[in-house]
């Protein structure tokens, strides 16, 4: 393990973050490592999934940075983000009531709206309202318990408890909250036993009081797979669209993002053409920013409107539905690999970037959540797709090449003269 980590990531970062891990014993599927008190949070959800891909081939798949020896599946915490807050939600015609609605179950939870269910596609700015609730409720009410996790997490921590024969502890983990916030619920479909879990869980919540936020990329009516008497029970309180954001408000979360970064401007026009550009979601708008960024950096020029406009094709703009299969096989293709190997487990030098490198763009140019787009690159989890954009984005600064082969495979895609070579 130690020989791969060692390889995926540069000298510095892994004897400043990985070589002081060590091991601590395994159980099950799961290897325990500890780490220095200074280092051990950011490691656990920096490098968390680039250790589980170096566990691959062998018979772990799990990572835990708990204390080996407690009780399998027992849940570490997700890290609230801290900017995530109602203060710092940009608040647009398509997500005002929604935003409203969080606040009040913030406010008085258990009285206001209970469930709220939260719908849309990704990048809209569900999780931002979930984590803004736990974030108030934590800083504002302290003696709350609350717990925010996905639905993911949740199958995850369940399916751990039944092979430790833990489940009771799980139920009470679950139950004997105030609070609970549960991010794509949508991930429950076809999961008969996680789905028969929460269905218990939410009735035992729900009867005494408690608050239950859920968020979904559709409406619940339209979550098929699901059993009908959860959809039913999702739609016992407030059911609230998050719209896509219009044009003002697209360059406000610009002109915020901009002034956090410290990124000067060259003309009053280039926000402007960057927020007409992208209109799908607040998270593409965030990519094509970053990517305009990178590119005034490397070419040493200033971040203008015509910068943008070479960056960001015109044909992008009002963009079709882009099929993950068309990315796929164009990044295959531009770099010499198979569309097997790229979604397979090899973790040979080419086809793990081109992987990634297809990861990215399918984050960037399509509206799947992260487990989504996991499940259709061999299986991976969340976060192993998260590392995977998050390694392109640290690349895009210092490697003019990959940023060039990115616009390459974007115009690539969104050429009108057919979605295949």
């Amino acid at each position: 393990m130690r020989v791969r980590l060692q390889a995926s990531v540069p000298e510095s970062t892994y004897r400043l973050w990985l070589e002081p891990l060590e091991p601590q014993g395994v159980q099950g599927e799961t290897l325990f490592l500890s780490a220095p008190d200074g280092i051990r949070a950011w490691v656990e959800r920096r490098y968390s999934s680039l250790i589980r891909e170096a566990l691959e081939g062998t018979s772990l798949r799990e990572v835990s940075f708990g204390a080996f020896g407690a009780s399998a599946g027992t849940p570490v915490e997700i890290e609230l983000n801290p900017s995530y807050t109602f203060e710092r939600f940009v608040i647009g015609d398509g997500s005002r009531m929604a935003h409203a609605a969080a606040l009040a179950v913030a406010e008085t939870p258990g009285e206001a709206y209970n469930p709220l269910f939260l719908h849309g596609p990704p990048g809209l700015g569900k999780t931002h309202l979930l984590v803004a609730i736990a974030n108030y409720l934590r800083a504002n009410a302290p003696a709350l318990s609350v717990r925010y996790t996905t639905a993911e997490r949740f199958t995850n921590e369940f399916v751990g408890a039944l092979r430790s024969a833990g489940s009771e502890g799980f139920k009470n983990r679950y139950r004997d909250l105030d609070v609970l916030l549960i991010d794509d619920v949508q991930f429950l479909e076809g999961k008969q036993r996680t789905e028969e879990e929460f269905f218990h869980t939410f009735n035992a919540l729900y009867e005494s009081g408690s608050q239950l936020v859920l968020s979904a990329d559709r409406l619940p009516s339209e979550l098929a797979d699901l059993e009908q008497r959860l959809r039913d029970r999702f739609e016992w309180g407030l059911t609230v669209e998050v719209g896509k954001p219009n044009l003002n408000t697209r360059l406000t979360v610009l002109r915020r993002l901009v002034r956090e970064a410290g990124v000067e401007i060259a003309d009053g026009g280039a926000l402007s053409e960057l927020a007409e550009r992208v209109d799908a979601n607040v998270r593409q708008l965030h990519g094509g920013l970053t990517r305009a960024i990178a590119h005034a950096s490397l070419m040493a020029k200033p971040l203008s409107a015509e910068l943008i406009a070479e960056v960001i094709p015109a044909a992008s703009r009002g963009a079709r539905a882009t099929p993950v299969e068309e990315i796929q096989q164009r990044v295959a293709t531009a770099f010499g690999v198979s569309r097997g190997e790229l979604v397979g487990s090899t973790r040979a030098a080419a086809p793990m970037r081109a992987r990634q490198v297809a990861i990215y763009l399918t984050r960037e140019l399509t509206d799947l959540s992260l487990p989504q787009i996991g499940r259709l690159y061999g299986g991976r989890d969340h976060s192993t797709v998260l590392n995977s954009v998050r390694r392109i984005e640290a690349s895009l600064a210092e490697d003019p090449q990959l940023s060039e082969r990115l616009t390459e495979l974007r115009a690539a895609i969104h050429s009108p003269a057919g979605s295949r070579p």
